[in-house]
């Protein structure tokens, strides 16, 4: 009843896991992640040992072939379960149990894993690789369109509940006190991946990790005066502001409100993301 995407980025030492199900709070079962070990993703008839063992196999020196043929050896039920594992070198390798419900399967390239049951068929996984493998973009956009493009092609031919994506990387964690770098979650809506995208969108905005540095637009007087009137009109303060001098306090107010601290700067520019985000509220 789900399909997910595994992947490893061996150039920022990224790990992530992108999934979706007719299920609710998927992302609470199936995604395991360690930064020193790998991901695995445990699905069909959800053997959450897999994700238990499987990491500390991977992390005492095990690699995803061997991790899967031990946890195999152990489960009476294997021919229930799917399974996705992608170690720290980028092998990557997918089980699917042969009393798994129609249509279920997985395909593999270097370092990563897609898999799926009850799907719509063969194509959504097939596209899910080819979105992950054709996007230029850093490993959570790349494991989003890979997840979005599973959806378009069938899904889970039950539908939509929950969908996930854990994304991580060294000390990337808020504050600098984990390595969770991304870690979004719906557990309960009809159309549970677009959903996803748009609180992705808007959590991806508090991260500075994800800015383009070139991304950036002069604070002139003019724009201090857009913004201004955008801070009335949407009623974040109640009185029009009439000089800059008011307003870049109020802006600043309103950056720290919406949890943007890390995104305020010193040097005149500001991230077009704040002011997309801004300008895009409605009144």
């Amino acid at each position: 009843m789900t399909f997910s995407i595994v992947a490893i980025d061996l150039e920022t030492n990224e790990i992530g896991i992108a999934v979706q199900s007719k299920f609710p709070a998927v992302g609470a079962v199936v995604p395991w992640l360690d930064i020193k070990a790998g991901a695995i993703a445990t699905q069909a008839w959800a053997n959450l040992e897999y994700g238990r063992t499987g990491l500390k196999l991977l992390k005492a020196g095990a690699d995803a072939n061997q991790a899967l043929r031990i946890l195999l050896e152990k489960d009476d039920m294997k021919e229930h379960r799917q399974v996705g594992i992608v170690d720290l070198k980028g092998n990557a390798v997918s089980f699917t149990g042969s009393e798994c419900y129609p249509w279920a399967g997985g395909v593999t390239a270097d370092g990563v894993v897609v898999q799926g049951n009850i799907l719509a068929g063969e194509e959504v996984v097939s596209k899910m690789l080819d979105a992950f493998l054709s996007t230029g973009k850093d490993l959570a956009e790349k494991l989003m369109r890979a997840l979005e493009a599973g959806q378009k092609a069938g899904g889970d031919k039950r539908g939509q509940q929950s969908a996930a994506i854990k994304v991580l990387k060294e000390n990337a964690g808020y504050g600098g006190g984990s390595d969770v770098y991304i870690d979004v979650r719906v557990d309960d809506h009809p159309n549970a991946t677009a959903e996803l995208r748009r609180v992705f969108e808007l959590y991806s905005l508090t991260l500075l990790e994800r800015e383009d540095p070139k991304d950036i637009t002069k604070l002139t007087d003019e724009l201090y005066y857009k913004i201004g009137r955008k801070l009335h009109e949407i009623g974040f303060v109640k009185s029009p502001l009439n000089s800059v001098d008011e307003i870049k306090p109020a802006f600043i107010q309103w950056l720290h409100t919406e949890n943007f601290e890390n995104k305020e700067r010193d040097d005149g520019y500001v991230w077009n993301s704040i002011l997309d985000y801004l300008f895009s509220k409605k009144g």
